[in-house]
């Protein structure tokens, strides 16, 4: 079953993805403060609908800050940061959670799955704060990513690689349009990158914009752009830089 459903991501993956000229991230003079260090300091940039785009950078360059931002983890201190068309920057939590909610998936690279859930229970848990939880879609969802035979195994009895696409799952369940992944190969061995990262490219062809924050430059050279940061600064962005 894994076998075929890797294939069909294989295949999937060398669709030319659909992008469009609609922005729907866009940033303009966005910095994040901590006290006196500058984590993010000026940042403009845009991605476009159907996008695949690589967040680069050294440790501490400001990239999951920056991820942070985009997710509606976190506020900036000044700037704009339009999703969609919306300034969604300076909203209060309550509404940062519902446009989430609504319109982002978010992978991690520590999976943050509920231990004593089961993976399909997991995957509901993402519906429950939605909607509501419907179990057959949620086995449909595992059985799609090549994880049907692993949906009433608790996080403990599944593999690293398992367990991430546990969370893409999770990420996809409500059908977000828009993917936001932080190192999400991090924990993986090389099998299980390759793995993610087919399912990520595969999604993209679908038409969902994602973007990934990555160290690897290997991983960054599958994307469609590169934007590298660096003290808090937009160095360059395009593949050429990688």
């Amino acid at each position: 079953m894994l076998e075929v459903a890797v294939q069909a991501q294989t295949s999937a993956a060398q669709t030319a993805p659909v992008q469009s000229d609609q922005k729907v991230i866009e940033v303009q003079g966005l910095c994040r403060y901590f006290g006196s260090v500058k984590a993010l300091d000026n940042a403009d940039f845009s991605i476009s609908k159907g996008e695949f785009v690589a967040i680069m950078g050294p440790s501490g360059s400001g990239k999951t800050t920056l991820l942070n931002i985009l997710s509606c983890l976190d506020s900036p201190t000044a700037g704009q940061y339009y999703l969609d068309g919306v300034e969604v920057s300076q909203l209060e939590e309550q509404k940062r959670a519902v446009i989430r909610r609504e319109k982002i998936g978010l992978v991690f690279q520590q999976f943050h799955l509920i231990p004593y859930l089961s993976a399909v229970e997991n995957v509901m848990l993402a519906q429950h704060y939605h909607s509501v939880p419907d179990k057959a879609e949620a086995l449909q969802m595992l059985e799609t990513i090549g994880l049907g035979d692993r949906a009433t195994h608790l996080p403990s009895q599944l593999s690293g690689g398992e367990q991430q696409r546990v969370c893409i799952a999770r990420a996809l369940i409500n059908d977000c349009a828009i993917i936001l992944a932080d190192e999400p190969t991090g924990n993986l061995d090389e099998e299980n990158e390759r793995l993610v990262i087919s399912l990520l490219k595969e999604l993209n062809a679908q038409g969902r914009t994602i973007a990934m924050v990555t160290h690897n430059p290997e991983l960054g050279m599958v994307a469609d752009r590169i934007i590298k940061v660096r003290y808090g600064h937009i160095e360059s962005e395009g593949l050429d830089d990688a």
